[in-house]
This record gives C-alpha cells, sequence and structure tokens, in this order.
C-alpha cells in the first residue's frame, strides 16, 4: 500500500537520522575528551619543564665531614663551601658527624634525597672501609654518586732531627740487618698512616712494627721524646716541626717529590713501586641525575681554581686536582683494588 510504504520510508529515515546525530553526539563528546586531556597533559609537561629548569640551588646545600671540626678534611670543605656559596647565592652549612672513620656520615648521606642539597666530603678512607670493617651499612660503589676528586697531599716518614737514620735507606738497611728492631708511630688502625707504613712494609720486604697512637699529634709527641724511632704523619701536622728543625723528614709517601717539601725525596725514589697519598673526593648519594652532577662538578672545580682555594691547600701542604666524576670513581676503586691484598696481609681491623 503507498501509505504504508511512505510511513516505513519515514521510519528508516527517522531511525536514520537518529544514528548519525548519536555518532556526531558521540564524537564530539569524544573530541571534547581528546582536547580536554590534550590540555591536561600540556599543563603537566609545562609545570614539570618549569620546575625542571629552577635554578639549582635555590635553598641552603648541606656537605656532610666525617671527622671533628678543624681537621683537614674540615677546612677543606669549609674553604670550598664559601666559595661555591659566593657562585651560587645559597648559604653552604657544614655538618661535622665524626665516628667510626667516616661510616657515620656516609650513612646519614645515603639516607638524604638524590636532589644535590646534601652532600659529602670524603677522605682515601672511604675506599679502604670496606675492607677494614666486617659490616657496614651501605656499599661503598653502588650507594654514592661521585661528584670531583677534590684535592691531595702525601704523608711524611719523620724522624728525630739527631736520629741516626739520615736518609731512607738507612733505615732500611737497619731494619734489614735487625729484623722487627724498628717500630713506627701512626695515627690509628686503618688511617693513611698506618697503611703508608705497612705499604712500606711490604715493598720494602722490611719488618717494621706497627705501632697506633689516637691521632697524628701523640704520635708526633712520643717521637720527639724520643719513645719511638719514626713516625708517619700527614703535612698540617708536620710542616710546624721540620720548620722548628726538630724533626726531619726521611721522604714523602709519593712516588716523586712533593711540592710542599721539594728537596725531600718520593718514597718510590728509594723503594720501587711505591706511591700513596691522602685524597678527598666529593659524593652524594646515589641516583643523581647526571646534569645535576655534571654541574656540581663543573662548580666545585672552578672553585678549587680559586686563589684562596689554593692558598689554603698550601698551607695543608695539599695541592687541588678536581676532576671528572668517573676519575673520582676509578680512583676509588683503583685504592679498593690496591690496598686489599696489603691490609689482609697485615690482619688489620678497623678498633
Amino acid at each position: 500500500m503507498p501509505g504504508s510504504r511512505a510511513f516505513g520510508d519515514a521510519s528508516v529515515m527517522l531511525a536514520c537520522d537518529k544514528r548519525n546525530r548519536n555518532k556526531e553526539y558521540r564524537g564530539g563528546v569524544m573530541r571534547s575528551w581528546i582536547k580536554l586531556a590534550a590540555t591536561a597533559i600540556a599543563t603537566f609537561v609545562a609545570v614539570a619543564s618549569a620546575s625542571a629548569q629552577s635554578p639549582f640551588p635555590s635553598k641552603p646545600v648541606r656537605i656532610f665531614v666525617p671527622y671533628a671540626a678543624g681537621g683537614g678534611v674540615d677546612i677543606l670543605a669549609r674553604t670550598l663551601g664559601e666559595v661555591v656559596s659566593k657562585q651560587w647565592g645559597q648559604s653552604v652549612v657544614i655538618e661535622n658527624r665524626p665516628g667510626a672513620g667516616g661510616v657515620v656520615a656516609s650513612q646519614a648521606l645515603i639516607a638524604s634525597p638524590p636532589d644535590g642539597y646534601t652532600l659529602i666530603v670524603v677522605a682515601s678512607g672511604h675506599a679502604t672501609n670496606p675492607l677494614l670493617y666486617p659490616k657496614i651499612p651501605y656499599d661503598t660503589f653502588k650507594d654514592f654518586t661521585p661528584i670531583s676528586l677534590l684535592g691531595s697531599s702525601p704523608n711524611i716518614l719523620l724522624v728525630r732531627a739527631d736520629s741516626p737514620f739520615k736518609t731512607l735507606g738507612d733505615m732500611v738497611a737497619q731494619a734489614r740487618a735487625n729484623p722487627g728492631s724498628l717500630s713506627f708511630a701512626h695515627a690509628g688502625t686503618g688511617t693513611s698512616t698506618h697503611l703508608a707504613g705497612e705499604l712500606l712494609k711490604s715493598l720494602a720486604k722490611i719488618d717494621l712494627n706497627a705501632v697506633p697512637y689516637k691521632g697524628g699529634a701523640p704520635a708526633i709527641n712520643d717521637l720527639l721524646g724520643g719513645q719511638i724511632a719514626m713516625s708517619f704523619n700527614n703535612g698540617p701536622e708536620s710542616l710546624p716541626q721540620l720548620e722548628a728543625g726538630t724533626l726531619r723528614a726521611l721522604a714523602v709517601t709519593t712516588a716523586a717529590r712533593a711540592s710542599l717539601l721539594p728537596n725531600v725525596p718520593g718514597m718510590g725514589e728509594a723503594v720501587p713501586g711505591y706511591d700513596t697519598e691522602v685524597w678527598w673526593g666529593l659524593l652524594g648519594p646515589a641516583g643523581m641525575p647526571a646534569d645535576l652532577v655534571a654541574k656540581l662538578s663543573l662548580d666545585f672545580v672552578a672553585a678549587l681554581n680559586t686563589e684562596p682555594v689554593k692558598a689554603r691547600l698550601a698551607k695543608l701542604g695539599a695541592s687541588p686536582i678536581g676532576s671528572s666524576p668517573k676519575e673520582l670513581e676509578a680512583k676509588i676503586r683503583a685504592d679498593y683494588e690496591k690496598w686489599g691484598p696489603i691490609i689482609k696481609a697485615s690482619g688489620m681491623k678497623a678498633e
């Protein structure tokens, strides 16, 4: 019937129109959602980008020092802190956290966020602590971010000014002729001065007795008093006595002569292969962003090259270095591997 056909055609047209309108509605909703999502993502990216680009530092930076105030590491950290503080326009706070040869301060560091606002200046003992302590609460290689090797200084083998030993060769000859007859003082088990003496024993193949003291100053006092024949000490402890003429330096503990005592032979001149020194490095917690590490390294290297820092280091008998993060990482690993056999052979354990 014609009317029925017309009615059917109209129904079909209405259904199609409804489907088209529904399709357009869904399409409009989808387009609105996509636009809203795109706007949200763009806003998030913009906020994140602005946050990432905010200048570092935007608040004070803490630097842990694992030793008491007034020592060489403390003086170095405070001197560098003053310089980078001026560069950054932010204060640098030095926190002394002595204990367990640096383990206490290192443990505090690794618990800090890897945002560059908490750092630590360590000495060369950082590399040997895992060899000396049966258990330490961190992984020396995985829980830190190396930033820069800051500086180094040789230790010095000292005797009294009236000692019969005029040269290192004299002392070695005596030790070989009478094994076990000579003793050397050092600043404590596992310290750089102790390791310096153990390395001499190993490479020169001589028998010396290592006598621990609670620091370098008491060791020098007994050396001056004639209670012990010789002592390994650092530069700041040694230089005043050398200048006063009360002590004599037989050698510095580096392969070649050092700038602080150019007339004193390097230990390596008489004992092939001998070369050791105290070094200091800047570390952060593990997981620091690469661009932040690069900035910190550049800023501290720049500070090391300023005249105030050079002058202060010279008074400590030290030389500035300033290295890449990879060079500091390599130094830590090299010292760990170098001292492992020496420490094991001596049987030394941290007190």
